[in-house]
């Protein structure tokens, strides 16, 4: 049994204590529980599970809970995993714990949702790539579950012209309510349902004059990653003018199915869960969720078990990796099984420019278009209410009722990036008088730089320009500034670049399993919108547009759905992990500059801590040579490597037969057959060499041979054995191991690649060498 480092036992008591501490009740008051149970278990006098379920509820609650409250049990789960979620108290969720056939007792998790021309930067409109993408039958079989705020089933996005009857294993449905009717599902739209028992059950009854209690879109987002993943193309596509082109989803052929599980008040574990057992019953091929909770150990985090089973039913899954960086160790949805998703920049910008009294011109970002407009020309008082211009306080960041009118009338004002919203400074800043805003970033965005749909003339500019902008506008007593709003501009230099809001690794979890796995584009994407939002999202905003452009990593995870999509029409019979290889492998570390991959927060090369594998590169994608399988059963034996309990694993063991077969050489989480390598030495410093173990099934031309190279590392050698792989038939499955043997200890990791070249096919692998410090 592999043993954690200490830091790692650290963390993970931390983040398992902060999850508990918010999430338990207080003693007597009822909340929802996702509880897990083994199907085997369940005892012959019982004709069916939900009969199972509620004597068990019965067991553990009193009798006239029942007449006030009525059915303690919201959900049942089935497919993906089997159990219920239900309405107990702390001490009812304790004893139901103690029950026989009662595998897990987990508290309801609230989520956040991790909030064009994305598909030419990625190779999908290019002539040369018409052959490899031409249209085929088998794209409208792919169906992409969407577990977001719904769809606006209006948007020319997900127009249904040409395509075909939906698959016939499809057994979706079409829910109804206010708001979407059965017309609203079409050929493109094959499902919509709705999930918010959980939801109710926390924060009372949905408000319909607030939002949808359907799958209607309120919010946006779910309709912005629908159609990123797979909307139908729509020329003349445009945010008030900027980013004019056509809008296609990375897959425009294939299938959505949108599951509504996020509401005003946010996303809860019990609905989304109800989602992705529903959703694999219903038949779709790829998951796409941007959505974060946090971090938990396997065991405890819902999300991971219910994936798990998606995963073992051939469903791949992809999630947004968060938008906590640049912090380390910020990542979510870190489950081998789950394709995790960073963001990046794309080749194009919407520049603006800040030129100050001084006649000193800043280039900055801004997607402003509205009836107030600042004469070109014309210098307007500037003001800076922080009291440093190298560190922010609660004055600067423009904070609502912070302004007073007598101070900002009639001036621009900078504001700094954080706390808040950043359009919903600008209207902070509109109220309180002000006629422009200029958006600083600080230390924890650097020089990365968001175009935003602002209220007013803005410009946002970068950290080092920002401190420029403040500190003349503190020294100057008569400090001007005027704001020139540029359009749009494509062929920036460089990209792709790491975002600086992209969640980071190292995944403290596993440190044998890099995350994130890639990256996609997730600044300033433009796709559908709601027709119900204004595109700053705020209230006080009556503008209304049919596109809308926003970053994120709930962005950037839609664009592998797609592409997943697209890859599994091309290969349906690939499991989920060969199309997350073929991603992997695949991906690019250089930018269009032939440089390495830089990072936004410092414009230093970015790690694989950082980028994964690397960016996107789905024409490579869909012919990677090599693919890295692995199968349920191996992901399983990962599981029993991270030290848990026989009632731990017993969460993922939808299949009663599923136990330990210690596959993994030497019961080493590395030897899971991942496409990433990472050699993990322990503390022990008479540990001086560690094998691990691959191997690569043949998709490419049936005979072929690779050559291997590596990087070089300081700390140590690395050897791979054979060094040629000689393939005579596909489907081959060839083995390899690569020895890491320590020369120096180094402080931190290092990190390189290892190649397998053919004279067609390239299949790189990131490689990250870990030494523990000693005890």
């Amino acid at each position: 049994m592999a043993g954690k480092n200490p830091l790692q036992k650290c963390f993970l008591f931390i983040i398992l204590s902060l999850n508990l501490m918010s999430l338990h009740a207080e003693t007597g008051q009822k909340k929802t529980y996702v509880v897990h149970m083994d199907k085997s278990a369940m005892p012959s006098p019982y004709t069916n599970h939900l009969q199972w379920y509620s004597s068990k509820i019965d067991s553990v609650t009193d009798p006239k809970s029942h007449e006030e409250e009525g059915n303690r049990i919201l959900y049942t789960y089935q497919t993906a995993f089997h159990g219920l979620a239900a309405r107990l108290s702390k001490e009812e969720a304790a004893r139901l714990e103690e029950e026989p056939g009662v595998v897990a007792v987990i508290p309801e998790t609230r989520y956040e949702l991790h909030t064009t021309r994305s598909p030419r930067f990625l190779g999908l409109e290019r002539q040369e790539s018409e052959r490899v993408w031409a249209e085929r039958v088998t794209d409208h079989d792919v169906v992409v579950g969407v577990l977001d705020t719904g769809i606006w089933p209006e948007s020319e996005s997900f127009n249904d012209t040409g395509m075909s009857p939906g698959p016939s294993t499809w057994r979706g449905a079409c829910e109804t309510g206010r708001g979407f009717l059965k017309h609203n599902c079409n050929r493109k739209i094959v499902g919509a349902r709705v999930f918010y028992r959980g939801y109710e059950a926390a924060t009372g009854k949905i408000d319909q004059e607030l939002e949808y209690r359907s799958p209607r879109d309120k919010d946006g987002h779910g309709t912005h990653t629908a159609a990123t993943v797979a909307g139908s193309p729509v020329r003349g596509a445009n945010l008030l003018g900027f980013a004019y082109g056509t809008a296609r989803g990375m897959a425009p052929k294939a299938r959505v199915a949108a599951y509504k599980v996020c509401w005003v008040g946010g996303c809860f574990s019990s609905d989304i869960l109800s989602a992705v057992d529903q959703a694999v019953a219903d038949g779709v091929h790829v998951l796409s969720i941007s959505l974060g909770g946090g971090i938990s150990t396997y065991s405890r985090d819902s999300l991971a078990i219910a994936t798990f089973g998606a995963m073992e039913m051939g469903v791949f899954v992809s999630c947004s990796a968060g938008n906590g960086g640049p912090d380390p160790i910020s990542l979510t949805n870190v489950s081998p099984w789950i394709t995790t998703v960073g963001a990046s920049t794309m080749d194009r910008d919407f520049p603006a420019t800040v030129r100050l009294g001084t006649r000193r011109v800043f280039k900055g970002v801004s997607l402003y278009k509205g009836r107030t407009v600042l004469s070109r020309g014309k210098q307007y008082p500037l003001v800076y209410l922080g009291r440093n211009a190298s560190s922010p306080d609660p004055t600067s960041f423009c904070l609502d009722g912070a302004l007073d009118q007598h101070n900002v009338a009639g001036k621009i004002v900078i504001c700094d990036r954080g706390v808040t919203p950043r359009v919903q400074k600008g209207q902070v800043v509109k109220r309180a008088g002000g006629v422009g805003m200029i958006l600083t970033n600080t230390a924890t965005n650097g020089e990365e730089l968001v175009a935003d749909c602002h209220l007013l003339p803005a410009v946002a500019v970068g950290e080092k320009e920002g401190k420029v902008i403040k500190e003349y506008a503190m020294t100057s007593k008569r400090a001007t500034a005027s704001l020139e709003i540029l359009g749009t501009r494509v062929g920036i230099k460089p990209s792709p670049v790491v975002a600086a809001f992209s969640s980071r690794g190292p995944n403290f979890l596993s440190l044998e399993i890099l995350k994130p796995d890639l990256l996609a584009p997730g600044v300033n994407i433009l796709a559908a919108w709601s027709g119900d939002m204004a595109p700053s999202s705020l209230s006080s905003d009556k503008r209304r547009v049919k596109f809308n452009i926003l970053s994120g990593t709930s962005m950037s995870c839609p664009h592998v759905s797609g592409v997943a999509a697209l890859i599994r029409s091309r290969h349906p019979d690939w499991s989920p992990a060969a199309v997350k290889s073929a991603l992997m492998t695949t991906a690019y570390v250089h930018d269009n500059m032939l440089e390495p991959l830089t990072d936004a927060a410092g414009a230093e090369p970015s790690s694989p801590y950082d980028h994964g594998a690397g960016h996107i590169d789905p024409l490579k994608a869909i012919d990677p040579g090599l693919v890295y399988d692995i199968g349920p059963q191996e992901y399983f034996d990962f599981l029993c490597t991270q030290e848990l309990s026989p009632s731990q694993l017993k969460v993922f063991t939808k299949h009663s037969n599923r136990s330990c077969r210690h596959s993994l050489a030497g019961n080493n989480p590395g030897n899971l057959n991942y496409p990433a390598i990472s050699a993990l030495f322990p503390e022990n410093t008479h540990v001086k060499a560690m094998t691990l173990r691959r191997t690569v099934t043949n998709v490419g031309p049936h005979v072929s041979s690779y050559k291997v190279s590596v990087s070089p590392f300081k700390g140590a050698t690395v050897t791979v054995q054979p060094k040629t792989l000689n393939f005579t038939t596909k489907h081959q499955k060839l083995s390899y191991t690569v020895t890491f043997r320590t020369k120096l200890r180094m402080k931190r990791p290092e990190f390189g690649g290892l190649l397998w070249k053919s004279a067609t096919h390239k299949v790189r692998s990131p490689v990250i060498i870990t030494w523990l410090p000693p005890l």
